[in-house]
């Protein structure tokens, strides 16, 4: 009962955004009576906060470390997660956005509970990217720039190209990031 509440409120939020979801929104499409609910949630702000660090990171986990992870190279891995996710969104015909952008956006400047919440996801994000880029002879085009600046780089790249997209409603923008960091990131 817990997940399906949690899978409810993720969609939720990403279809409408936290503030425009209402517990009852949450409850009805979860089919959960109050009681449930808040055997499981205290409050909306707990539900909240669950949704970012089981579903949301879950979410970024599957579609970008295990794919970066995977690859042979972080370029590789960079192409295999941001063209997976742009196909899908060509796929579906529409974009919602980046669960973490979204929330991020929403939700960082006003409510500290969510920032470090939401600052946790980034960080661990990065930090995996820079282990990864680390382990790998540096790009000679980015020679001097550390593996920390550099999967900061990629993650800002991705996070402002989906806000593009979820802004013209066209994968459009994910590509040309895409395109412009395989340059940045080949090897000789």
């Amino acid at each position: 009962m817990r997940a399906r509440i949690l899978d409810a409120a993720a969609g939720l939020f990403q279809a409408r955004g936290y503030h425009d979801t209402s517990v009852q929104d949450v409850k009805r499409r979860a089919g959960v009576s109050s009681g449930a609910f808040h055997h499981h949630f205290e409050s909306k702000k707990a539900l909240g906060l669950a949704v970012v660090r089981e579903r949301v990171a879950d979410a970024l986990r599957a579609a970008w470390l295990d794919p970066l992870i995977a690859a042979p190279s972080v370029a590789e891995g960079v192409r295999a997660a941001m063209g997976a996710i742009g196909r899908e969104l060509g796929e579906q015909g529409f974009v919602r956005g980046c669960p973490v952008n979204n929330l991020a956006v929403e939700l960082a400047f006003s409510d500290s509970d969510f920032r470090a919440a939401l600052q946790h996801i980034f960080a661990d994000w990065q930090d995996r990217i820079a282990a990864r880029i680390a382990a790998e002879p540096a790009p000679p085009a980015l020679a001097g720039v550390s593996p920390a600046d550099l999967a900061g780089f990629i993650v800002a790249a991705y996070s402002g190209a989906m806000t593009m997209a979820k802004a013209e409603q066209s994968p459009a923008p994910l590509d040309s990031a895409v395109a412009i960091l395989m340059r940045l990131l080949a090897r000789p």
